[in-house]
């Protein structure tokens, strides 16, 4: 007879387990609340090298180098290229270029980049190594 207890016991955990996993509880009770509760502690939680998560270094992708034959091809982001005159766009840009490279960039020219809205997604630039 006390076997049957414990068979009864292990068939209630089962079956919690069970409803744990397939969260097969309703939204409003309170195992609910308990499992969003673990999920929320869990995402702001957990250890950032858990997941190899580095803090975003700003600026870092506003200027890109682009695979090409011949000269050098750069993608520069929309906001780095509006906030210089466009007078000063190829020698500043250029000494940006110089600057995160390494290496002397003498920009030859600079070419917008459209969507199919016409709106400015972003400038391509030529140089000269």
């Amino acid at each position: 007879m006390y076997r049957v207890g414990a068979a009864d016991t292990l068939k209630t955990v089962f079956a919690g387990l069970k409803r744990f996993i397939l969260w097969d509880y309703p939204r409003g009770g309170w195992q609910y609340d308990v499992i969003c509760g673990i999920i929320v502690i869990f995402i702001f939680g957990s250890p950032r090298q858990w997941f190899r998560d580095q803090p975003r270094i700003p600026h870092a992708s506003q200027i890109t180098s682009l695979p090409s034959h011949g000269e050098s091809v750069f993608w520069i982001e929309t906001e780095l290229v509006s906030a210089i005159p466009p007078s000063q766009q190829l020698e500043k840009l250029g000494k940006e270029l110089t600057a995160r490279t390494g290496k002397k960039q003498d920009l030859i020219r600079i070419e917008p980049i459209y969507d199919s809205e016409k709106e400015i997604k972003g400038y391509m630039a030529f140089a000269r190594p």
